[in-house]
C-alpha cells in the first residue's frame, strides 16, 4: 500500500465537529486512494462470519443511537448472532418500543373492524360497481376503434370507384364516431359519479375515529 500518511482536519462549526480523512502519497506516482466498492455476499469462514457480525452489529446500534438522539426517534432493533444469541438496542427502550407498536397494530385493527360493520360500506360496493361498468366501456370503446382504424385501413388500400360506395362507408366512419364519443361522455359522467360517492363516505369514514373517542 505505500507508506502513505493519514491526515486528520477537525473543523468546528457551531456546536458539531467535522472530522475528515485524507491519503497522501509519499512519491510522486502516488495518488489519493478512492473508495472501493464491496460486494456483499455471505462470509462463509465462520470464525470471520462471526467477527463481521460484531463489527457490523455496533455499527447498526451506533446508528441507531446517533438516529435517536438527532431525531428523537424511538428505535428498537432485535438481532440474532449467527450462533443463534439475541442482542438488542432499543430507545427509550425495546419494551416501550415494542408495546408501542402492538398497541397501534391493535387500534388499526379495530378501525378496521368498525368500517367493515359500517352501514356506509354500501357506498364502496357501489363504487366497485361503477369501476367495473367504466372498465366496461373502455373495452368496447377499444373495439370500436380499432374497427374505426379498419376502416381508415381499407380506405388507404382499397379506392372507391363508386360514389355510392364511398359515401356509405363515410357515413359508417362518421356513425361509429358518434358512438366513440358517447362512450367518452359516459366514462365522464361515471368517473363524476364515482367521485360524487366517494367523498361523503371518505369524509364519514375520517369521522368515525373522533366519534369513538
Amino acid at each position: 500500500m505505500g507508506g502513505g500518511k493519514i491526515e486528520i482536519a477537525r473543523v468546528k462549526e457551531g456546536n458539531t465537529r467535522q472530522v475528515t480523512f485524507s491519503k497522501r502519497g509519499t512519491g510522486e506516482g502516488e495518488g489519493i486512494m478512492g473508495r472501493r466498492k464491496i460486494e456483499i455476499v455471505k462470509v462463509m469462514d465462520p470464525n470471520t462470519r462471526q467477527v463481521t457480525f460484531s463489527k457490523r452489529r455496533t455499527g447498526l446500534f451506533k446508528k441507531a443511537n446517533e438516529l435517536s438522539i438527532l431525531c428523537g426517534a424511538e428505535i428498537a432493533i432485535i438481532v440474532f448472532s449467527p450462533g443463534n444469541k439475541p442482542y438488542s438496542f432499543g430507545h427509550p427502550s425495546v419494551d416501550v418500543v415494542a408495546a408501542k407498536f402492538l398497541q397501534q397494530e391493535s387500534n388499526s385493527e379495530d378501525d378496521y373492524d368498525a368500517l367493515e360493520n359500517n352501514p356506509f360500506n354500501e357506498a364502496g360496493h357501489d363504487i366497485d360497481k361503477l369501476n367495473q361498468q367504466l372498465c366496461d366501456v373502455q373495452a368496447q370503446i377499444r373495439e370500436e376503434e380499432k374497427k374505426g382504424a379498419k376502416l381508415d385501413e381499407g380506405l388507404r388500400q382499397h379506392q372507391v370507384t363508386q360514389l355510392s360506395q364511398y359515401e356509405e362507408l363515410r357515413d359508417s366512419y362518421l356513425k361509429l364516431q358518434c358512438e366513440v364519443n358517447d362512450r367518452l361522455d359516459a366514462i365522464e359522467v361515471s368517473e363524476c359519479m364515482m367521485l360524487l360517492v366517494q367523498e361523503p363516505a371518505l369524509q364519514i369514514t375520517k369521522q368515525l375515529p373522533a366519534k369513538r373517542k
